[in-house]
């Protein structure tokens, strides 16, 4: 399953809500959006089985997100439907953590391997501040909730946006040494409410760790954890049990090493978070068509590099509605 440049693409992200109960200024418009009427957005059912026909063409790994795909109701049902199906070897959740240490446990039981929990602050009134929702949420316990379940790894994405949070990095990094989990710091990406940011509030990658090295001393590359590494470089703390890992979509682009594809909660298959292509596997499917010959057809017309660059972001208006 190779796109026209040769990457192997074995890894699909499915979106399962457009919705979300934080308003993150990086992610989503405070007022919210033009939600998807009902009808358009996959059923568990569906969803499954765009799944099930596109195994044995290679897929392997899922990432199921949102929106926040907690809100949806009875998440595991899907995790225990996904995991049956032949061929798949890896369900992952990414999630802004709020219902983890309620739902944690139901979730790895149902199947689910791992979670990639997102967390802008330690702070509580800052946590507010930038998810514009005062959820009460402490990112510690969501953490460790999954940590306690069995999810593993766990990783902890933090998005720095210079002015905000970008005091916190030091702490952050601090997470790694005693606990088993890995932070990741992402370059912040100017869509939605911040695209006109014109990048004065990125915070490159290589300051990051810069900072991170004056703090604790040098940083020594690492592996990251055993599964699911994607496009993080990964390092390691002096006698850290975690690791440390920056993603930088802005400053050092990987996108010849792509390996994945977006389903969004109504059914297209997006094959690049910024660009503006993509095929309706939906209508399709209603119509009990075949999905591999657009599959296909969809490899063969994915770009070669995205433009973000070029604050050309496909007609995104917030990043929740393709899952980030």
């Amino acid at each position: 399953m190779r796109d026209q440049y040769g990457r192997s693409i074995e890894y699909l992200r499915i979106s399962v809500t457009d919705r979300c109960n934080f308003r993150c200024v990086y992610c989503m418009p405070e007022r919210g959006l033009d939600w998807l009427p009902k009808p358009q957005i996959l059923s568990y059912e569906e969803i499954t089985e765009i799944v099930r026909q596109l195994a044995p063409l290679g897929l392997r790994r899922l990432r199921i997100t949102g929106g926040e795909p907690t809100v949806r109701p009875d998440l595991p049902t899907l995790v225990r439907e996904l995991r049956a199906v032949p061929g798949i070897e890896d369900i992952a959740l990414s999630t802004n953590g709020v219902k983890l240490p309620q739902m944690a446990q139901a979730l790895r039981e149902a199947g689910l391997d791992r979670v990639n929990m997102s967390s802008d602050s330690l702070r509580p009134a800052r946590i507010a501040e930038i998810a514009r929702r005062n959820l009460a949420f402490d990112p510690i316990a969501a953490a460790t909730a999954a940590t306690a379940a069995g999810l593993d790894p766990v990783k902890i994405n933090v998005v720095v946006i210079r002015g905000a949070n970008d005091d916190e990095v030091e702490d952050f990094a601090a997470l790694t040494r005693e606990r088993p989990w890995h932070v990741r710091f992402i370059e912040l990406m100017p869509v939605g409410d911040l695209a006109g940011t014109e990048f004065e509030r990125v915070v490159p990658s290589d300051e990051v760790l810069e900072r991170i090295t004056a703090r604790f001393g040098p940083l020594a590359p690492s592996s990251g954890p055993a599964r699911g590494n994607g496009p993080a470089r990964y390092f390691r703390l002096p006698d850290a049990l975690g690791s440390v890992g920056v993603i930088t979509p802005l400053t050092h682009t990987y996108c010849e090493t792509c390996n994945r594809v977006r389903l969004t909660a109504d059914g297209r298959l997006r094959t690049c978070l910024y660009g503006d292509h993509e095929v309706n596997l939906r209508d399709a499917l209603r119509a009990g068509e075949p999905l591999r010959p657009l599959f296909e057809r969809a490899l063969a017309e994915k770009p070669k590099e995205h433009e973000l660059l070029k604050l050309r972001v496909g007609g995104l208006k917030a990043l929740s509605e393709v899952g980030g």
